[in-house]
């Protein structure tokens, strides 16, 4: 980190706290027009080697969390490949650029994880690329706010969210696993939705529930081969899903105990984390990050 920014901080007023300006964009979102802008940590963020070497994969990685995470884990030593939405081209260029300016490959792939088929072409990709997946980061996410009840969840709506958040981490993870060495690591990414949903979020909640329970019997499933699977579960996230999916974003995050909503950078670390060799007896663990909204 810079250097003023190693120091001691108070966490409320550390970043930008509401209220922010009305914005509304269409889904998926772009990183350019929020305000304030998100900090992936472009400026903050400074790697000691902890994943030197590593070949990483990472769903969703052309903005919010996902470029965060990319950023830091090439900071950290790692290549990455991480996918985005054809719409998205442009952040992922900036995703690229910034792993590329740490001194490791980038590898952005266009790729809809909702189609199986996709899910096992982007694993045959990493592996082409890497040889192997050290890391398999499933962060790719779709919500879609529904204030009016669950009479106005249309079965597409529904079908987009399942498809997403569970069949995509579902295959993903199925056809990455045997290229995972021992040592290797899955992290999800789960959401304080899981435990304390919100009405107007029902159906990524329950996607955010499942998760959950995912990642703790995957991880006793694959305990004896050496691979650790983890989550982590953040609170509100300043991210381009959200004026692309929320009714209201000047008061996002303001129900958090911090009164603000997470920075992409201040989630990175978790992920560094549990990819590390640091985390080598931790499995099956969520990893909480929600402002200090209590969770089991």
């Amino acid at each position: 980190m810079a250097e003023q920014e190693r120091t001691q901080q108070d966490p409320v007023t550390q970043h930008a706290q509401p209220e922010f300006p009305e914005q509304d964009q269409p889904h998926p979102g772009w990183t350019g027009p929020m305000d304030p802008p998100p900090d992936h940590g472009e400026e903050s963020y400074r790697g000691a080697g902890r994943l030197e070497g590593r070949k990483t994969v990472i769903t969703g990685g052309d903005s919010g969390i996902g470029r965060a995470v990319a950023l830091a884990f090439a900071r950290e030593g790692a290549d990455v490949l991480f996918t985005y939405l054809p719409e998205e081209a442009d952040d992922a260029r900036e995703t690229s650029r910034l792993v590329e300016d740490a001194g490791r490959k980038a590898v952005a792939v266009s790729c809809d994880i909702r189609e199986e088929d996709n899910c096992r072409a982007l694993v045959e990709r990493a592996v082409a690329e890497f040889g192997r997946i050290d890391v398999l980061v499933n962060n790719a996410a779709f919500q879609m706010s529904q204030p009016d009840g669950i009479e106005a969840i249309t079965t597409e709506q529904f079908d987009r969210v399942m498809r997403t958040n569970l069949y995509g981490m579902f295959w993903l993870t199925k056809f990455a696993v045997p290229h995972i060495p021992k040592g290797g690591s899955v992290i999800n990414s789960t959401s304080v939705q899981a435990y304390k949903p919100s009405p107007h979020l029902l159906d990524y909640a329950m996607t955010k529930g499942a998760i959950v329970t995912f990642t703790q019997g995957l991880a006793q499933m694959l305990a004896e081969r050496g691979i650790r699977v983890n989550a982590v579960a953040p609170g509100p996230v300043w991210t381009p899903l959200i004026p692309a999916t929320m009714p209201d974003t000047a008061e996002f995050g303001k129900q958090s105990p911090l009164g603000r909503p997470a920075q992409p950078a201040e989630l990175a670390p978790a992920y560094v984390y549990l990819a590390s060799q640091e985390a080598s007896f931790v499995t099956a663990e969520i990893l909480n990050a929600t402002g200090g909204t209590p969770l089991p």
